[in-house]
């Protein structure tokens, strides 16, 4: 892909979003960020955030989950959607890190071999708490990539590659926030807003 357009492209997303651009999930320790991710799987990260609020004060600890009651887990997080495979992933995780003494692995390779935790969780981790060089490609992702033409594969880790390929690897977490707010917030899955989108001229759909 030329680069003028590509830098076109994360030109106008830095102007919507600003350099300071973050994920939207709350959290306060890393153990948080991680339950946030698995618990936003189709789900909203406004609802996650609201049920984290009180889930937080209650787990604190690795342990807290682990030995967490399975239906009252269940119950507390309902309506994040899922929330049996959620439970199950959730539990299953904290009782996989306490036989790794505690401690939630820092690297792509260890953290996939959590229970709930896949490619894209992973490097959503260890970009946002890690500050690695990381894309996640989720929905929105991948939705705005096809769109803008920044990819043609529907498949999450060939578009993780085509977005590698195309962004300096120092703007990897950033880009990989703003492709996700822009698809929130604009590039919509279902009535998206094209008639104020300032990247409509390279979009496919559009087109």
């Amino acid at each position: 892909m030329e680069n003028g357009k590509t830098n076109e492209i994360f030109g106008v997303l830095r102007e919507l979003f600003g350099v300071e651009a973050k994920i939207e999930l709350n959290y306060a320790t890393e153990l948080d960020l991680l339950v946030a991710i698995i618990l936003s799987a189709q789900c909203t990260d406004k609802r996650v955030n609201l049920v984290t609020e009180k889930l937080f004060k209650k787990y604190r600890t690795v342990a807290d989950y682990a030995n967490a009651d399975v239906k009252i887990f269940e119950s507390e997080i309902h309506s994040c959607g899922f929330y049996r495979n959620k439970t199950s992933n959730i539990i299953g995780m904290a009782k996989a890190v306490q036989e790794l003494g505690g401690k939630i692995p820092a690297d792509m390779e260890a953290l996939v071999k959590l229970p709930g935790v896949g490619r894209k969780t992973a490097n959503v981790f260890l970009a946002e708490w890690h500050k690695l060089p990381a894309i996640a490609v989720d929905t929105h992702v991948a939705r705005v990539s096809r769109r803008l033409g920044l990819t043609k594969s529907k498949n999450p880790e060939v578009i993780e590659r085509d977005l590698k390929q195309i962004v300096d690897k120092k703007d990897w977490r950033r880009v990989n926030i703003y492709l996700v707010l822009f698809g929130r917030y604009y590039c919509k899955a279902i009535k998206p807003q094209c008639e104020v989108c300032k990247l409509k001229k390279h979009c496919l759909e559009f087109k």
